[in-house]
């Protein structure tokens, strides 16, 4: 899997372009194959699907599908116009969101799209700008969905306890830990939740195991609950050691912030966020 994760950064990367004012984009024509579509019809449904999506988050598609034109050479010297667009880090997200599961390609793209795209989803907000807090009230929103989404799933496949499933996951993540021995350490009350005692770069080490957990299972059509519960163990070791391959911090280590989200959203400073 580690090596997947790099090929995956490797291949969006080489169709990366970037325009005059530094802004990164993608063709719709060059990502199509990379996401293994063969016919131009097939990935249109798909890019049509992502508009409509980012249309209902409130987003002016225009400013992520930029449809523009290409000449393409049909022989004899003949040139003809073919369609094509002109896509933002948001909409390669999108349409990854939108693509076939059961691509592996599809699961690597949501993981590099997902991740380096926020930026650009918190009503048009520059990440970097974001108070730690704030980063924290996004993750947060993320986690929260991509939990729902997961529960979904598995449930579909017969996993019956959610809490022990996702405990799964968190002893992969955190070198054995449950999410009640994360909560002791964290000093946490009595069914405090975890993941709102959060620092934003430990949320997105979640969000990564959640996510993939989520695509694997899918992709590999993985049933019952035994085997369910091993690969979110297995995926949460895989992220664990990547972390530590790039010289991260492991997530236990990472500081607890002094206020809960619960408790910042009591004092109304956030209320944006959570909607």
């Amino acid at each position: 899997m580690k090596n997947n994760i790099e090929i995956s950064f490797n291949v969006f990367d080489d169709i990366k372009h970037v325009d005059d004012d530094g802004r990164e984009f993608w063709y719709a024509r060059e990502l199509m194959p990379v996401l293994d579509y063969d016919l131009w019809r097939s990935f249109d449904r798909v890019i049509n699907n992502a508009k409509i999506s980012c249309q209902n988050n409130k987003f002016d598609v225009s400013d992520h599908f930029a449809e523009v034109g290409k000449l393409v050479s049909i022989g004899s010297k003949s040139t003809r116009k073919i369609k094509d667009y002109k896509l933002s880090r948001y909409a390669c997200y999108l349409i990854v969101e939108n693509s076939d599961p059961r691509k592996k390609i599809i699961a690597l793209g949501q993981s590099y799209f997902a991740f380096q795209t926020r930026k650009q989803e918190i009503l048009e907000m520059d990440y970097e700008k974001l108070s730690e807090d704030e980063k924290r009230f996004y993750q947060r929103k993320l986690t929260k969905k991509f939990n729902y989404k997961l529960g979904k799933n598995v449930s579909k496949r017969g996993v019956k306890n959610f809490d022990n499933f996702q405990n799964y996951g968190y002893r992969g993540l955190y070198n054995g830990e449950s999410a009640a021995d994360i909560a002791k350490r964290k000093g946490l009350s009595y069914r405090e939740d975890i993941l709102d005692n959060m620092c934003p770069e430990e949320l997105a080490a979640n969000l990564f195991r959640i996510t993939q957990t989520d695509a694997t299972i899918t992709r590999n059509d993985i049933k019952g609950e035994k085997d369910c519960c091993d690969t979110h163990y297995n995926i949460g070791v895989e992220i664990r050691n990547t972390i530590k391959k790039i010289g991260g911090t492991m997530p236990e280590e990472l500081p607890t912030p002094k206020k809960s989200l619960k408790q910042l959203n009591k004092e109304k400073a956030f209320e944006k966020y959570e909607k």
